[in-house]
């Protein structure tokens, strides 16, 4: 496999030059932050087991989910199986880009484990909340009426529950996803980089308008609107997360729990959001871009229907998740570097003869 550049003076894992930087400086704020404060740093999907353990695993995860398929594709014999695999990892998976997509990993996960961190860190450092404020935004744009029990009377709070009880959850498994498509399946290599680099850039925003209006969220501070709605995964979320508070308020050092509630901006919707753009600017399928704008509403009806966000948060997300691919394009240079891999190195890959 060749990797093919518009520009002789940047190798293509040099693309996350500028991304990494700012996510490692973005940690080291993190690190300096807890220091000053004295707060614990967690990893916050510890009990997946340590990082270091996990990121290798994901990036060979990766590797075997794109050399399995190709490899049975050639229908190999039992013989034969290990040596087509090893043809198509060569192929597939040069030194650079390896290196390109290991850099990438790395890029993403300092961001997110630095934003989990710093959110976790909110409420000792900004300790007072502007809940009341955000309220009354939300009821001037809605003429007077609480949004959540609006869209309750419009939608119900049956049926509806469970379908965005079920679209919120998505999020969880969309996110590692999506990371690993634009890694090992995108064609043009640059896109891949300007989607994970956009993806690290809204972990960073996000944590930054947390402290500019440091919020709990509806269902936090008037959970008597939201009372009458079915219990789904998002109602255990919820619980789940306001126990982690408790928890971290009352010895953050007693707990390897993280604090993760937080309202504006939403990062649901902002990393949602940047999706949606990024398909839509390097203009995949009709129905891939069809379907992620569809999940961006979805995803902003369900922040707000939840109560986990107020309706200025959703807003907020959308020009915070617009903001992050517009950084990462320019970081990446995304426009400037048509990176692409070819399907295949040589004009066919045959098995080896047995």
């Amino acid at each position: 496999m060749t990797l093919k550049t518009s520009s002789s003076r940047r190798s293509p894992y040099g693309l996350f030059h500028v991304p990494f930087a700012v996510a490692a400086s973005f940690a080291l704020l993190t690190g300096f932050t807890a220091m000053v404060f004295g707060l614990p740093l967690r990893d916050p999907d510890g009990f997946l087991g340590p990082s270091y353990i996990r990121l290798p695993l994901l990036l060979v995860a990766m590797i075997l989910a794109d050399v399995l398929p190709r490899t049975l594709w050639r229908k190999p014999t039992l013989r034969t199986a290990h040596r087509v695999a090893l043809v198509e990892f060569r192929r597939r998976w040069p030194g650079p880009r390896l290196v390109l997509t290991s850099v990438g990993l790395a890029t993403f996960y300092l961001a997110y484990v630095s934003y989990r961190n710093m959110k976790s860190f909110l409420p000792f450092v900004r300790d007072r909340v502007v809940d009341p404020f955000l309220q009354e935004t939300d009821r001037w744009l809605m003429g007077g009426d609480h949004p959540g029990d609006a869209l309750q009377q419009m939608l119900g709070t049956g049926v509806s529950a469970h379908v965005l009880s079920a679209v919120y959850l998505s999020y969880l498994v969309f996110v590692p996803l999506s990371v690993a498509a634009a890694l090992v399946w995108s064609r043009t290599i640059s896109h891949g980089v300007w989607y994970v680099s956009a993806l690290s850039f809204n972990w960073i925003l996000g944590a930054a308008s947390y402290y500019v209006l440091p919020s709990l969220g509806p269902i936090y501070i008037e959970p008597k609107h939201f009372t009458d709605l079915a219990d789904t995964g998002v109602t255990s979320l919820q619980e789940s997360l306001y126990r982690n508070r408790v928890r971290v308020l009352a010895d953050p050092h007693a707990t390897e729990s993280v604090h993760g509630i937080a309202a504006f901006a939403s990062l649901h919707v902002s990393v949602v959001f940047t999706a949606a753009l990024v398909a839509h600017l390097i203009r995949l399928p009709l129905v891939v871009r069809a379907v992620l704008w569809a999940y961006v509403v979805l995803t902003a009806l369900a922040t707000v229907y939840f109560g986990w966000h107020y309706v200025v948060d959703v807003l907020a997300g959308a020009a915070l998740g617009a903001l992050a691919t517009w950084l990462a394009a320019k970081a990446t240079r995304s426009n400037d570097l048509p990176i692409r891999i070819p399907a295949a190195q040589a004009s066919r890959v045959t098995a080896p003869s047995q």
